[in-house]
């Protein structure tokens, strides 16, 4: 399976420091293109106020600070995209019209929302939309399918970098399990 030129970043996978920084690092690779919308910003900046318990400023810098790295990411207005769905949970209607701003953006782009709320998604209205729908590890999967060297490096990047921020050595298969990426891991101890 090929993977996606644009992937649309939920807010879940966002909020997780390993995913965001891994899926990222892909995107700096020419892996794919991510995607996101102010929405999806907000929900992030909400979340991670919460989780880290940090100072607004802090996370407000952070986000600028993706806006400024991945320019194109932000879809902008999207809200004229929501029309017409029905099937997918309404709350998350924000993820879907980002989808479709970035295929209108690009056609004949192929355009994959990834999320870990799967069941909030109806595959079905999504692929008569021209949107695949998948979760990180899928997504992973068909990376280290297709670019596992570079992938390689960046999982020995971020738990190099996750050690030099002070925390307890990890070894990559507990990452991958603690990140709920099984299928990566299964694939990465095969290769071992």
């Amino acid at each position: 399976m090929p993977i996606p030129d644009i992937v649309v970043l939920d807010t879940c996978v966002l909020i997780s420091s390993v995913l965001r920084g891994v899926l990222l690092r892909l995107a700096d690779k020419s892996c794919f293109q991510p995607a996101w919308s102010e929405v999806i910003g907000d929900e992030w900046r909400r979340n991670v106020a919460r989780v880290w318990e940090v100072e607004p400023a802090l996370i407000q810098a952070e986000w600028a600070a993706l806006q400024h790295a991945y320019p194109a990411a932000d879809q902008g207005d999207i809200s004229g995209f929501k029309d017409g769905l029905i099937h997918s949970d309404p709350k998350d209607w924000h993820v879907v019209a980002a989808a479709r701003a970035a295929l209108a953006k690009q056609a004949g782009a192929r355009v994959a929302v990834v999320t870990r709320n799967l069941k909030d998604f109806r595959r079905s209205e999504l692929r008569r939309l021209g949107i695949e729908l998948m979760d990180p590890d899928q997504l992973l999967v068909r990376c280290w399918m297709q670019h596992r060297s570079d992938l390689e490096a960046i999982l020995e990047q971020v738990i190099g970098e996750r050690a030099a921020t002070g925390r307890s050595p990890e070894p990559l298969h507990e990452m991958l399990k603690r990140e709920r990426l099984f299928r990566l891991n299964k694939i990465c101890d095969a290769s071992v």
